[in-house]
C-alpha cells in the first residue's frame, strides 16, 4: 500500500493523463526554471521527471529578476496535457506576459516546440473530439468553450462559442480549474468550487452534456478534507489504468510546503462519475512495469558533472532556478555549486541564481558545505526555505570580518504587483562571528499538522548548534507557491562576491 496523499510536495494544479502503459502529469512551476514540470509513472502513485518544457518561458526583466521586478504568483499556471495522434500538447496561460502557450512534442522528452494560441484562457482544458475539431474551455464561474481553428492557433471564425455552466448561487471561489473529457460518447466538465455551504472547503464539480452544443447539468461530486484543516481535496485531473478503473488526481493544500497531489478512486455509474465518499488514506493500483526504478523527486548532489554533447552542463532535473538564472554567473567546477553576483539585490526574493529543490514533508533537512572565502562586504550566501515568508542561515561579511547570521522575513507581503518594495534583507535574529570562512550549514523543515517551522544549524566541530529562532512560514498568495529549499548567493553593496556550495546532502524525514 502506498500513503495518500502521494507525494508530500507542492505539486498543484494537476492534470494527468495515459500513453499505452505509462502515466504523465503536468504541474504548475509558476517562476520557477526550467518551466513547465512533466512526471512519469507507471502505477499512478510512484513518480519521477520526464522533462521540463521549457528553460526560458519569455526573457522579459520581471523573469530575470531585474529593475526590481519579478514574476512570484504569475509565470505557467495550471497546464493541461493531451496526446493526440502521436502528438503530445500542453497548454497553459502566464499572468505575468497574459498571453496562453502551446507546448508540443512527439516525444516526452522533447524537443518541444513553442507556440501561441491567440486570446487568454483561464484554467484552461484542450479537447480533441472524434472528428479532430479542437475545444477549449476556460474561465471563472462562467465557463466558455471555444472552438479552435486546425492549427490551434487560435478561436475559429464562426466556430462554436459559448458559455456552458454559469454560476447561480453564492460563491467564495466560482468554478474554475477546468477539465474536459469525452468519455463513451459524452462531454464531461470537471471544476474546483467553494460555497458558503462548505464553510470555505474546496470541493470538486462536475457537469455532463450530450453534446458539446447542448445542456449541461451537474453538480458537486466530491467533498472531503481528509481530516486535514478543511482543506478540501479538489482541481485535477482523471485517467483510466489499463484494466479499466478510474482515478482522479486533485491537490490538497498544506500550508508552507504547499499544494499536494490525492489520489481519489471514482466510477462511471449510469454515464455519471461516482467519487469514493472520502479520499483513501493509503492506496494501491498495479504498476504496467513491476520492477521499475524510479528516479527521486529530491535528492543529494555532489556537483560533479560531466558536459553534455553540446558541452553544457545540465543539473539533475530535481533542480530548478528562482526566476531565470544568469549563466554567466554560475559554474559547476571541481564538486561544487559557485555563485558570482552580477547585481545588487536588497534580500534573498531578488536573488538571482538561487538553486532550489521543493521540501518534502512531513519533515525534511538538508546540509551543505560553504565556502565563503570570496565574499565582498554585503554578501550574503548560505541555505535557506524559499518562500514568501523566508528563513536563512548565512555567511555575510562587514569590515572584513566574517559573520554567520539568521534572518526571516516576518511581516505582510513587500512585492505589489510584481514589484519590489521591499529594500532589506529581513529580520537578523542571530548573528555570530567566525574565524574561518568555510562552514557547513543545515536547514530542517517541520511541516506536520502545518507546523511549518524552519530552523538552522551551523557544525562546530561533530555537533550541530541551532542558531536564531525556528520560523513560522506561511503561505502567500504573493509567492503562491511551497516553500523551497535554496542555495543562494545575493550581494546590497557591491557587486563580484562569489560563494561556493558542495556536498550538497538532501533527506526526508518521518
Amino acid at each position: 500500500m502506498h500513503p495518500n496523499p502521494i507525494i508530500w510536495a507542492d505539486y498543484p494544479d494537476l492534470d494527468v493523463i495515459r500513453v499505452n502503459d505509462t502515466y504523465y502529469m503536468v504541474s504548475t512551476t509558476m517562476h520557477m526554471m526550467p518551466g513547465g514540470v512533466i512526471l512519469r509513472s507507471y502505477d499512478l502513485m510512484n513518480w519521477e521527471v520526464a522533462t521540463h518544457m521549457y528553460d526560458v518561458l519569455e526573457d522579459t526583466p520581471g523573469q530575470r529578476l531585474e529593475d526590481g521586478k519579478s514574476i512570484y504568483s504569475q509565470g505557467m499556471w495550471a497546464a493541461s496535457i493531451r496526446y493526440h495522434k502521436g502528438q503530445f500538447y500542453v497548454i497553459f496561460v502566464a499572468n505575468d506576459t497574459h498571453k496562453t502557450y502551446l507546448y508540443t512534442a512527439t516525444d516526452i522528452e522533447g524537443p518541444w516546440k513553442k507556440q501561441y494560441i491567440e486570446g487568454f484562457y483561464h484554467d484552461c482544458s484542450l479537447l480533441f473530439d472524434d472528428d479532430d475539431r479542437v475545444y477549449l474551455i476556460y474561465g471563472n464561474a462562467d465557463i466558455h468553450l471555444t472552438e479552435l481553428k486546425a492549427d490551434l492557433s487560435g478561436p475559429k471564425p464562426d466556430g462554436l462559442n459559448r458559455i456552458i455552466v454559469r454560476e447561480k448561487d453564492k460563491y467564495y471561489l466560482g468554478y474554475e480549474g477546468a477539465h474536459l473529457y469525452k468519455i463513451n460518447g459524452k462531454y464531461y466538465a470537471f471544476f474546483i468550487h467553494i460555497t458558503p455551504a462548505t464553510n470555505g472547503r474546496r470541493t470538486q464539480a462536475c457537469y455532463v452534456a450530450d453534446s458539446l452544443d447542448g445542456e449541461w447539468t451537474g453538480g458537486e461530486v466530491f467533498n472531503d478534507d481528509m481530516g486535514y484543516f478543511n482543506a478540501g481535496v479538489a482541481q485535477g485531473g482523471i485517467v483510466d489504468t489499463p484494466d479499466g478503473d478510474w482515478y482522479a488526481m486533485l491537490f490538497q493544500d498544506h500550508g508552507a510546503v504547499g499544494r499536494i497531489p490525492v489520489l481519489v478512486p471514482l466510477q462511471f455509474e449510469n454515464d455519471w462519475p461516482v467519487f469514493a465518499k472520502e479520499a483513501p488514506r493509503s492506496i494501491d493500483i498495479p504498476s504496467t512495469r513491476p520492477g521499475y526504478a524510479y528516479k527521486p523527486l529530491v535528492g543529494s548532489d555532489d556537483f560533479r558533472y560531466e558536459p553534455d554533447a553540446e558541452g553544457k552542463v545540465r543539473l539533475k532535473d530535481f533542480w530548478q532556478w528562482n526566476h531565470i538564472p544568469n549563466h554567466a554567473l554560475w559554474s559547476v567546477t571541481d564538486g561544487a555549486y559557485r555563485i558570482q553576483s552580477g547585481q545588487l539585490s536588497p534580500n534573498l526574493t531578488y536573488a538571482v541564481n538561487t538553486l532550489t529543490q521543493r521540501s518534502m514533508g512531513p519533515a525534511c533537512e538538508a546540509t551543505v558545505t560553504l565556502d565563503g572565502s570570496d565574499l565582498k562586504d554585503g554578501d550574503y550566501a548560505g541555505i535557506c526555505f524559499l518562500i514568501s515568508m523566508y528563513g536563512l542561515i548565512a555567511l555575510t561579511k562587514e569590515a572584513g570580518q566574517t559573520y554567520l547570521v539568521m534572518l526571516a522575513r516576518d511581516s505582510e507581503d513587500r512585492t505589489i504587483f510584481g514589484n519590489l518594495v521591499d529594500s532589506v534583507p529581513g529580520t537578523e535574529y542571530a548573528r555570530i562571528p567566525v574565524s574561518g570562512d568555510k562552514v557547513t550549514l543545515k536547514a530542517h523543515g517541520d511541516f506536520v499538522d502545518n507546523n511549518d517551522i524552519c530552523t538552522f544549524y551551523y557544525q562546530d566541530g561533530e555537533e550541530w548548534k541551532q542558531l536564531g529562532i525556528g520560523h513560522k512560514m506561511l503561505y502567500k498568495l504573493d509567492h503562491f507557491m511551497g516553500c523551497r529549499i535554496g542555495l543562494f548567493l545575493f550581494s546590497t553593496k557591491e557587486i563580484g562576491g562569489t560563494a561556493a556550495f558542495s556536498s550538497f546532502e538532501y533527506k526526508v524525514l518521518g
